[in-house]
């Protein structure tokens, strides 16, 4: 046992490295909040989130004055505890992104100290799944990219063998929508999985209009077609579409995953460890869709997350998005397709220092001790 001797906090401003667009938004950056946990005898851990795009100093902010001072002097292998003990010192403020952004710092730092100590790799640590994940690409299916681009990107990720391409939806008809998803789907052919992702766009009556479309496209599934808070209309379109209706990105508790498995309003979950405040309640959401027989494909963070769905078994694919690459040296194990997480201890994730230091954000960088 160690307990917490000393943190470093500090975020860097990472602009994707191609144009972001979806039908509400724009990705303009990746503030990355980072965490550095080291314990009384020297061993490291660290952690991270992010934003696309505001939010980021609120997320220092929490960390510096309220989080970090609970972590000195606590026991670093006492995860749980801690985790739980920060959600309700930050009751007031909780559920919502900014208090599950900070968490999530803390818990991954915790979790790869953790790892770190005991010599073993998050996936091993955490479960010891299965060894590999077939990864599906968003990259190429941006809603600016055109017809033909996308369909070009599909064919190449399918040449790499990857299992599956998302396009993104919400063009100011049906028909622009119908389009473009059958002009890739005629391209890959019918075994290629295509899914599609609303980012939350569509009104109820929008959402069974176009539910209907992509049923006759052949599409995987359907993700985010309505806003995350409205549960009943989930739900009530899960129940009618053909499609498989797939959420996660904007919930920010295990609480709000259960509702929608109580529901049946989902079958696909989509759980991001950032945005649900760790490793530690991304687990349980792992297992409790497990316990339901449905499948987990998370959000974004594909250099944290091909750990995490190799640790559980109803992990089903991987989303490939590279965030990391401008403060990391090490790079997503791809082969043929498949992803296959890291067997050094921790995270798996090498942290560019000088990249870091160089890249971090004015004013953001403190340092807290016992």
């Amino acid at each position: 046992m160690a307990r917490i001797d000393r943190v470093e906090i500090r975020m860097v401003d990472l602009p994707p490295q191609v144009v972001r667009t979806d039908a509400i938004q724009s990705f303009v950056s990746q503030e990355t909040p980072l965490v550095t946990i080291t314990d009384s005898d020297g061993a490291t851990g660290h952690g991270y989130g992010y934003t696309i795009g505001t939010g980021g100093p609120a997320v220092v902010s929490l960390l510096r004055d309220t989080l970090v001072p609970r972590l000195l002097g606590r026991e670093a292998d006492e995860i749980e505890a801690i985790w739980r003990d920060l959600l309700f010192a930050t009751h007031a403020t909780a559920v919502g992104a900014i208090t599950s952004i900070a968490l999530a710092a803390i818990d991954t730092a915790l979790w790869d100290l953790r790892c770190r100590r005991a010599g073993l790799p998050l996936w091993r640590m955490a479960g010891g799944a299965k060894p590999a994940i077939p990864l599906y690409s968003t990259e190429g299916g941006w809603l600016h990219i055109e017809r033909a681009a996308l369909v070009e990107d599909a064919l190449a990720v399918k040449a790499q063998g990857f299992a599956g391409s998302k396009v993104k939806v919400g063009k100011p008809s049906l028909e622009e929508d119908r389009d473009r998803l059958t002009a890739v789907r005629e391209a890959v052919g019918p075994e290629f999985r295509l899914m599609v992702d609303a980012n939350q766009a569509f009104a109820y009556h929008e959402a069974l209009l176009r539910a209907r479309m992509l049923a006759e496209v052949g599409i995987t599934w359907f993700e985010e077609p309505m806003p995350a808070d409205d549960l009943t209309g989930h739900a009530r379109l899960a129940a009618q579409s053909a499609v498989p209706i797939a959420v996660g990105e904007s919930l920010y508790s295990p609480g709000q995953f259960a509702d929608y498995l109580r529901a049946g309003a989902c079958s696909i979950i989509q759980v991001d460890a950032a945005r649900v405040g760790g490793i530690t309640p991304w687990l349980k959401v792992a297992h409790m869709a497990e316990a339901m027989n449905i499948a987990v494909c998370p959000h974004f963070l594909m250099e944290l997350h091909v750990s995490l769905v190799c640790a559980v078994p109803n992990s089903w694919m991987l989303e490939y998005i590279p965030q990391l690459d401008a403060i990391t040296t090490s790079r997503l194990d791809i082969r043929g397709g498949i992803a296959h997480p890291p067997e050094a201890p921790g995270l798996g994730i090498d942290w560019d220092r000088d990249a870091i230091a160089r890249l971090t954000v004015a004013g953001s960088h403190t340092e807290h001790r016992q």
